[in-house]
């Protein structure tokens, strides 16, 4: 028996998803203010970075391994953690410059976003099964443009304090700290107050090792999961250069709204591969996707030095693609992975590729510090060469 879905179910959804995803990033958008303000070490927008994704590892398996979005409501799970995320995003204004004290609450936003983020998919895949491909395009490009969202709201707050002056003598990197809190927390409200349990919840099984041998020795499910390898080893490192590259170009607050556009540019890379799924499948659009990213990296050293139109339709461009394939890797993964052990492929896959991602943030972060980014960006392409590599078999028909 089906059952007619409210028209309103989707927009709560992916704005809740948007809203609450804020928290991901948002110490990175105010990173230089953080630097200048507490005298953190460069070195910190890595280490920083790393804590939030090694929380989410964290919590992912907690998550799936107690099966909390099962035991409880999971509209009910993802208002407690964005709340809670949001009360740790704001104990950075009483950090004062503690790095540990940072590192631990960066830690415990990971670890809350896995009751965000993969609940939120939860959610709308029990409301929105027959149109699951498409809804994961939007959903995921929701996650994306919240990531960008802190940007954003740098760039607004202004370097000048004129509006800091107006909400009580708040510096502009406080503002955006305080918005993105209010913001997580209005999402995590919305999606337990408008958004109703699905009467036929599906129960997800229980997470098995099983798994683990499955990701290598099956072949289609080794071939979509480690194109995701190669997607994450740039990706996250990606999000996490943006500043640094536009600055090479750009100052102050164009700086922050240009990092906005160009990670936010992953949204429309996310619905556009939706959209083009239904004509060419999944894996044609992960493969465009990665091999564009990938070529982006690759042209690096000229665009760095390119007239600025075209370095930023270059940034925008990567930042399009460098999203855009991540919904297509989730639904090659589930379609390919055998029905009983799916939950356990899919939760298992995030994890390594999120532990990837903290190593290639980690390398790629110092390696910033050390030399030009333009020996440093086409090191990025590893990741989306390997990818294409091991994608190849879903390509032969």
């Amino acid at each position: 028996m089906s059952t007619a879905v409210p028209r309103h179910i989707l927009p709560v959804i992916v704005l809740s998803q948007f809203a609450a995803t804020s928290l991901w990033f948002a110490v990175n958008a105010v990173m230089p203010d953080l630097q200048h303000d507490w005298g953190l070490p460069a070195s910190a927008l890595g280490t920083l970075t790393s804590a939030v994704q090694l929380g989410f590892v964290a919590g992912t398996l907690a998550f799936a391994l107690l099966m909390l979005a099962d035991r409880f409501a999971p509209g009910r799970v993802f208002l407690a953690c964005a709340l809670l995320g949001a009360l740790c995003n704001a104990g950075m204004l009483l950090a004062d410059g503690r790095l540990g004290v940072l590192l631990a609450l960066r830690f415990a936003i990971g670890f809350l976003l896995a009751g965000v983020y993969p609940v939120g998919m939860k959610i709308a895949a029990s409301w929105y099964r027959e149109r699951l491909g498409a809804v994961m395009g939007v959903l995921i490009g929701a996650l994306v443009l919240g990531t960008a969202l802190p940007h954003g709201l740098r760039a607004l707050a202004g370097d000048d304090g004129g509006l800091a002056f107006t909400l009580g003598g708040l510096a502009p990197w406080q503002l955006v700290v305080i918005a993105v809190s209010v913001l997580a927390a209005a999402g995590g409200l919305a999606t337990a107050l408008l958004v109703p349990p699905h009467p036929q919840v599906l129960r997800a099984a229980r997470i098995t090792p099983r798994a683990l041998g499955l990701i290598w020795s099956d072949r289609r499910v080794r071939a979509s999961v480690f194109g995701y390898f190669g997607h994450m080893w740039e990706l996250y490192s990606f999000i996490v250069l943006v500043p640094l590259i536009l600055a090479t170009r750009l100052a102050g607050r164009s700086v922050s709204a240009g990092a906005f556009w160009a990670i936010g540019a992953g949204f429309a890379g996310c619905v556009v591969g939706g959209l083009l799924v239904r004509r060419v499948g999944s894996a044609r659009v992960a493969q465009l996707q990665l091999a564009t990213s990938g070529a982006c990296c690759l042209a690096a050293p000229v665009m760095l030095v390119a007239p600025l139109p075209l370095f930023l339709a270059w940034m925008l461009l990567w930042g399009a693609t460098v999203s855009g394939d991540s919904p297509q890797f989730s639904t090659l993964t589930a379609q390919n992975a055998p029905p009983a052990v799916v939950g356990s492929v899919l939760t298992f896959t995030n994890c390594i590729g999120f532990a990837i991602s903290v190593v290639s943030i980690e390398l790629f972060v110092r390696a910033a510090q050390a030399w030009p980014l333009a020996v440093v960006l086409p090191a990025l392409g590893i990741g989306p060469a390997v990818g294409l590599w091991m994608l190849s078999p879903l390509m032969r028909r």
